[in-house]
């Protein structure tokens, strides 16, 4: 991304990750190792659909659910259908699972600078390695504000209103608040958004009862100044659209 001109006011438009085409949809089998979703499309045909969803993806992942497929056509995918969206919650709503996507939305959102609070950069890398612990980090900002190290979580499980993360322990994650801290220890920004591919939350917290310690380095890393942000997509079957921002909540809730 190369330098900006001079800054206007905006008029907030939807950001979104159009569909090549509208998503097929099905019924859930089962889903296997993680990464293998068995669907029986409406039409009849059984196929298997790779998901990138690592995550245990509680609550989302029933058999029987309703599912959207996008077609893979790539010459080199083994599996012509990935795994987009499930209907889940009381009010079955579409939840996007391609924890891809998040990535794109944050970062076509900070570089039209609709973020408040990571405005004024002018460069964005990804998977820029950092730290002690050498991650990747999903998006670095450089200019005039320094740099910030942004990362980004798809959270999927929804209690109530609110939606909580992780799903599943996660060392990784662990691992990603701790280099985030050490990032502003030596002087730079770091931030950490979460973001949320279904309507049905008005907020996100820690998941105490699924991984305690995740929660504690959470609110670690946010009395360090890690700057945690949340941002909501609306799900159709053409486009997610990445469309508000959500309150992050540290206290404990009810439903952990």
């Amino acid at each position: 991304m190369g330098q900006r001109g001079a800054r206007r006011a905006r008029v907030w438009h939807p950001l979104a990750v159009d569909f090549p085409l509208p998503l097929v949809a099905g019924t859930l089998i089962r889903r296997e190792k993680r990464f293998l979703a068995h669907v029986l499309l409406d039409d009849g045909r059984e196929v298997i659909a790779h998901t990138n969803n690592s995550g245990s993806m509680q609550g989302v992942c029933e058999p029987g659910r309703v599912v959207w497929l996008s077609p893979a056509d790539g010459p080199k995918r083994k599996l012509k259908w990935t795994w987009e969206v499930v209907h889940a919650g009381p009010g079955d709503v579409p939840v996007g699972v391609n924890t891809l996507l998040p990535n794109r939305l944050v970062e076509e959102a900070i570089a039209d600078d609709r973020v408040p609070e990571l405005t004024g950069y002018t460069s964005i890398r990804r998977e820029v390695r950092y730290g002690s612990e050498r991650s990747r980090i999903d998006l670095l900002l450089e200019g005039p504000p320094g740099r910030c190290w942004v990362e980004v979580k798809n959270a999927t499980l929804v209690r109530g209103d609110r939606a909580y993360f992780p799903d599943a322990v996660t060392a990784r994650g662990l691992k990603h608040l701790r280099e985030l801290q050490a990032m502003v220890q030596q002087g730079d920004r770091a931030a950490l958004v979460f973001t949320l591919q279904r309507s049905d939350a008005r907020s996100v917290s820690p998941a105490d009862d699924i991984d305690p310690a995740y929660g504690v380095e959470l609110r670690r890393a946010a009395a360090n100044g890690v700057l945690l942000l949340a941002w909501q997509a609306d799900v159709s079957r053409t486009a997610i659209t990445l469309a508000r921002s959500l309150q992050v909540i540290l206290d404990p809730s009810p439903a952990s």
